[in-house]
């Protein structure tokens, strides 16, 4: 591990994996200086603990006297690298690096990294479960990153012979100068270019996660997606695909008998019986896949993946089946942050639908989305920032689709439950992110549960 003692580190960002990355750094002897836009008030609570734990701050600004005699630039996953504070460390050719890659420089045990524009937490879930059903004590499965809580924060308790299974997202990646031993690409589709700015840019960061690989090192594509197996010839060590269909050459994971089996060196070994996964759609059937073929990598038995596979029966504001109230089912698909997963969403339920979609638009495209839905003819509710921009692109489609537009969730929710009859479902699947009105996906998804809980 890196010595830290003495080195003048600065963090970018004061939420989950700046704040994970300032505790650890700190614990290390490093001195830190915790820097966020947001206003001071907004940090009133935690700055009693900065404090003990010897770590200075600097809230409400960014400005750039913070980069004097600093050793580092530690930056969060949601802060821009356009951020000046940023362009002025690297003019002044201060290292830059974030909490993930910390972590993989310094981890003893072997490490399954997971990226794609789609599938990564319930891929990372599966993955984990799996791990944790092939390990037995003392060895342990670590399950983080994008997903959940930074790993960093447990370094000192993960052993050589542990094995972490982590999420990292294109902002993590885009940094990155490591990799992990095995590296799964699920997809690569347009995502996040209000930050990327091109596919270009996007497709570049999520490389990393291959780049950096050894030799003796695995890569995982996935052979259905054009963005994923584009990578192929990034791979460094090994690779392994995974898709729905037999591999026309090489090894790779596949369904053959309502099975998932593996392919390895001209033999097929039967993996996880289709009836093992309990998440619906067809997106979910490839998650199982990489998630296999991952587990496959990694030395983990047949047996273990079916345990692991079996013990997700779903994941949270993920195709979340919330309430059935009136024979009407409220799905929670908070996570849903661009088009293209409404549109997996939508061809996973096979029941009429009244769709959710809003939030702050990610500059992607719609038209794809709005030809779908004027196919299947769901009743739409618009919401938020983008309501007006989603509306556009439906009315291309479909000149007279019927639809309604409200101010927020609340609203939807209300409107919803007036339009819904038995034998439809509801589905929040929104297509833009939170931020026009929630911290993250998750409170707006928890936010949804509740204001469904309450309807009488």
């Amino acid at each position: 591990m890196k010595n830290w003692q003495g080195k003048q580190v600065l963090v970018i960002g004061a939420a989950r994996q700046g704040m994970a990355a300032s505790r650890f750094l700190a614990s290390h002897g490093a001195k830190v200086l915790l820097n966020d836009n947001r206003p001071q008030e907004n940090f009133v609570r935690i700055m009693p603990d900065l404090q003990k734990q010897g770590i200075r701050f600097h809230f409400g600004s960014h400005p750039l006297e913070l980069l004097q005699g600093t050793d580092m630039v530690c930056i969060s996953g949601g802060v821009p690298l356009e951020l000046p504070l940023i362009q002025e460390a690297q003019k002044r050719g201060i290292e830059l690096s974030n909490d993930s890659q910390i972590f993989l420089q310094a981890v003893k045990a072997s490490v399954i990294g997971i990226t794609g524009s789609a599938g990564k937490t319930t891929t990372t879930t599966l993955c984990g479960e799996i791990a944790k059903s092939a390990l037995t004590s003392p060895y342990k499965a670590w399950v983080g990153g994008n997903i959940g809580y930074p790993l960093i924060e447990h370094l000192e308790e993960i052993q050589p012979k542990d094995w972490a299974v982590v999420e990292f997202s294109s902002f993590q990646l885009e940094l990155m100068s490591v990799s992990p031993r095995i590296a799964v690409v699920l997809n690569i589709t347009p995502n996040h270019l209000d930050r990327h700015k091109s596919m270009a840019a996007y497709t570049a960061a999520k490389a990393h996660i291959l780049q950096h690989q050894h030799i003796d090192d695995i890569a995982i594509l996935n052979r259905d997606d054009p963005g994923s197996l584009g990578l192929a010839g990034e791979v460094r060590g090994s690779l392994l695909t995974f898709g729905f269909n037999r591999p026309l050459h090489g090894n790779g994971c596949y369904v053959q008998d309502e099975t998932i089996v593996m392919e390895w060196q001209g033999a097929v070994t039967p993996l996880v019986p289709l009836s093992a996964l309990h998440l619906t759609g067809k997106h979910n059937l490839a998650n199982a896949l990489a998630a296999c073929a991952a587990s496959f990598a990694a030395g983990f038995s047949p047996e273990s993946m079916r345990s692991g596979i079996d013990a997700v029966k779903g994941v949270p504001h993920r195709l979340e089946l919330v309430r059935e109230r009136a024979g009407v089912r409220w799905y929670n698909d908070s996570i849903a942050t661009a088009p293209e997963r409404v549109m997996a969403a939508v061809r996973a339920m096979n029941t009429p639908l009244v769709l959710l979609l809003g939030g702050r638009d990610k500059d992607l495209p719609w038209d794809e989305l709005a030809d779908l839905l004027a196919e299947r003819k769901p009743k739409v509710i618009l919401f938020g920032e983008a309501g007006d921009l989603i509306k556009e692109a439906l009315q291309r489609s479909s000149p007279d689709y019927p639809l309604s537009q409200v101010a927020d969730l609340q609203a939807a929710v209300q409107e919803a439950d007036r339009l819904a009859i038995t034998g439809e479902s509801v589905l929040l699947s929104p297509g833009g992110t939170s931020f026009d009105a929630f911290h993250d996906f998750e409170e707006r998804g928890e936010y949804f549960r509740k204001l469904v809980k309450e309807l009488p």
